[in-house]
């Protein structure tokens, strides 16, 4: 698959939590965890679960930082 993000972030899946329709995916990325928002149909359809390899991709319009 190709896509125009520059901004990806290739981790491991370590926890998916789903709300009522949209998923929290958390992703180990070299030690920080990235957590993305997506509807719990796009987990149903990539199959996502704990331990599978992954990629964040960051959309501009949506960057957020947080300080630990």
């Amino acid at each position: 698959m190709k896509i125009s993000a520059r901004n990806r972030l290739k981790g491991k899946v370590v926890e998916v939590t789903k709300g009522a329709t949209t998923a929290h995916v958390r992703i180990d990325v070299g030690g920080s965890v990235v957590t993305a928002s997506i509807t719990n149909e796009a987990v149903d359809e990539l199959g996502l679960k704990v331990g599978d390899n992954a990629y964040a991709v960051v959309k501009a319009s949506d960057v957020m930082v947080a300080i630990d």
